[in-house]
C-alpha cells in the first residue's frame, strides 16, 4: 500500500481547506473520517451509496478529505479502497466514540433508521426497552412557534398534584430532558412563575394572543451549578476503582455541570442527595453537599407544596 501525495495546498492551513468545501460535501468529508476510525476503510462506493452521489464526485470527496488529512488514510491498490494509516487522528466532524455507541443505540430503539447512520458494518447489539412517551404533533409544532416567536399558549394539563387537569396559559422558552420525559420550560401565568411541562401531559394547546415573556427572566434556567461526585469511601478497593472508571472520574472526582433548572432530575436520576437509596448503599456520592444546600432545601420545600413539577 501506497500512502497519498495529496496535501494541502501551498499556503492554506487544514482549517481553512476545510472551510472552503461546502456544506453538502462537509457531510460527505465527516462521513469519509467516520468510517476510517471505526470500519478502517472507505471508498468510492461508499460515499455513493450513502449520498446517491456520482462516482467522479466521490472521487472528489475522498481528494478533497487526502487535501485537508493526507497522513489519514493509504490506498489499497489490490483492493481498490482506502485504508485507514497509522498515523491517523480524527480530523471532520464529530467521530467520537460517544457518537458511535448513541448511534447504535438509537438504531436498538428505533429512532434512527440504520440506513440514517454513517455506520456501515453493524456490530450485534440490544438495548434495554424503553417505553414510548406519546407527544402530539400538534403539541411540538405549537410549541416551537410560540418559542420561536416569544408567544404564549393556553394549554390543559394533567400535573401529578391535581386531580384534574388545569387550563392555563404558558409562556415556552425552551426544552429540557430529564433521561426519561421530555419538558418545556415556561412561564406559567396561573402560578406566576417557571415551571417545567412534560410535553406528555399537554392534553390541548392553543395559541393565544399574549406575549410571551422574556427569556433571560428565568433565573434558574440561564443559572449553572457543579455536582461533583464520588465513589463511595465504603466501598472496596476494586468496586471504587470500577465505579471511577464507570462515572469517567479524574482523581477520584467527576464534576456535572447542570443548569439549576434541571438539579432536581440529575440528583434524581444519580440517587444523590434527598434521593440516596435507603435501601443499599449508594455507589457514588455527593461531595458538595453543603454547596448545593440551599438548592436541595428549595427543591424539597417545592415537593412538599406540589408546586414542583
Amino acid at each position: 500500500m501506497e500512502k497519498l501525495q495529496t496535501g494541502p495546498e501551498e499556503g492554506t492551513s487544514e482549517s481553512e481547506a476545510l472551510a472552503s468545501a461546502n456544506w453538502g460535501q462537509e457531510r460527505r468529508l465527516e462521513f469519509i473520517d467516520f468510517r476510517l476510525r471505526w470500519e478502517k476503510t472507505v471508498n468510492r462506493a461508499d460515499l455513493r451509496t450513502h449520498f446517491g452521489i456520482s462516482i467522479p464526485q466521490a472521487s472528489l470527496d475522498i481528494a478533497k478529505y487526502a487535501q485537508i488529512s493526507p497522513k489519514n488514510l493509504v490506498y489499497d491498490r489490490s483492493s481498490r479502497t482506502y485504508r485507514v494509516s497509522d498515523d491517523y487522528s480524527p480530523a471532520v466532524g464529530n467521530t467520537t466514540p460517544q457518537r458511535y455507541l448513541n448511534e447504535l443505540l438509537a438504531c436498538s430503539s428505533g429512532l434512527l433508521n440504520a440506513r440514517d447512520t454513517y455506520i456501515g458494518w453493524m456490530p450485534p447489539f440490544a438495548g434495554v426497552p424503553v417505553l414510548t412517551r406519546l407527544v402530539q404533533s400538534e403539541t411540538l409544532s405549537l410549541l416551537l412557534d410560540a418559542i420561536r416567536h416569544q408567544r404564549g399558549v393556553r394549554i390543559s394539563y394533567q400535573s401529578d398534584s391535581e386531580a384534574d387537569p388545569i387550563e392555563r396559559v404558558i409562556s415556552p422558552h425552551a426544552f429540557g430532558h430529564d433521561g426519561f420525559r421530555w419538558h418545556v420550560r415556561a412561564y406559567c401565568f396561573l402560578r406566576d412563575g417557571y415551571r417545567d411541562f412534560v410535553l406528555g401531559r399537554i392534553l390541548t394547546i392553543y395559541r393565544d394572543s399574549v406575549l410571551g415573556r422574556p427569556p433571560e427572566l428565568d433565573v434558574k434556567w440561564h443559572s449553572a451549578l457543579k455536582v461533583k461526585i464520588a465513589a463511595n469511601p465504603e466501598l472496596t478497593e476494586g468496586n471504587r476503582r470500577a465505579v471511577e472508571l464507570d462515572y469517567s472520574m479524574k482523581e477520584g472526582v467527576t464534576t456535572i455541570e447542570v443548569r439549576e433548572a434541571l438539579l432536581y432530575y440529575v440528583l434524581k436520576e444519580l440517587g444523590l442527595g434527598p434521593f440516596a437509596s435507603s435501601f443499599q448503599s449508594p455507589q457514588i456520592v455527593l461531595l458538595n453537599h453543603d454547596e448545593l444546600h440551599p438548592f436541595i432545601e428549595q427543591i424539597l420545600s417545592a415537593r412538599i407544596n406540589k408546586s414542583a413539577p
